[in-house]
């Protein structure tokens, strides 16, 4: 199960950049319009924040701190250092789960989310629930707002 995860994770991390690097135009990477309300570079640092905290630093004991307001109030930061944030995520994601023993992937979770105990299995598929919408606001994204 930990080499499935992590295969998983770093699946939907290259994705990501894939799509952060498939925009054609640098700018329209910030733009929200329409009634959308999250560009695609706000949902990348959503999605890099919660994974870096819930898994890199919860499970994997890193240094980083969240900031979860930066993540949807930051703007027009270069593409490149979304990359670099994206790569340092993949690092901290792979190092955290690789970390695991299979054996207390049943134990419970050390905080508590969304109200009610979970074991770590549970709420790291749940992470990737969260990161595959995300994973498709972002595409949608892309295709209706990069000109």
């Amino acid at each position: 199960m930990i080499k499935a995860l992590n295969q998983q994770f770093e699946n939907n991390l290259e994705t990501l950049q894939k799509e952060i690097e498939s925009y054609q135009n640098e700018g329209a990477i910030w733009k929200v319009e329409r009634g959308i309300l999250n560009s695609g570079g706000n949902l990348c640092l959503h999605i890099c924040g919660n994974l870096r905290h819930f898994i890199g630093h919860v499970l994997g004991h890193s240094s980083y701190e969240r900031d979860r307001e930066a993540e949807f109030e930051s703007k027009d930061i270069p593409r490149e250092k979304l990359i670099r944030i994206i790569e340092k995520t993949k690092a901290e994601v792979s190092s955290a789960i690789n970390s695991l023993d299979p054996e207390t992937l049943t134990y419970e979770y050390p905080l508590q989310i969304l109200g009610k105990p979970m074991s770590k299995e549970f709420f790291l598929l749940h992470l990737l629930g969260h990161f595959g919408y995300h994973l498709g606001q972002i595409n949608y994204h892309r295709r209706l707002l990069d000109d």
